[in-house]
């Protein structure tokens, strides 16, 4: 099982990174995201998404974070309060 922070390889097309994000639907496919590095230019390429089980791990958590900001809020779009609804 993939967790995030773990550099992930898909063995089909060779893209390798380290998963960021997860993803699971209704009916029971489970996605995840994958960030590769920063190109030889500098410039950061853009996530892929793969099946779960098509991923190999090629290293165990490579990156570590903290998807629950200081205060117990989770982060995306409701990260921060909004006051001005009701």
């Amino acid at each position: 099982m993939v967790r995030l922070g773990d550099k992930v390889r898909d063995p089909i097309t060779g893209f390798e990174g380290v998963a960021v994000s997860s993803h699971y639907y209704l009916h029971g496919c489970a996605r995840i995201s994958v960030q590769p590095p920063v190109d030889k230019e500098g410039k950061l390429p853009e996530i892929q998404s793969f099946d779960e089980p098509q991923l190999e791990i090629v290293q165990l958590q490579v990156a570590k974070g903290d998807p629950v900001l200081p205060g117990g809020r989770p982060g995306g779009p409701d990260k921060y309060e909004d006051t001005e609804r009701r």
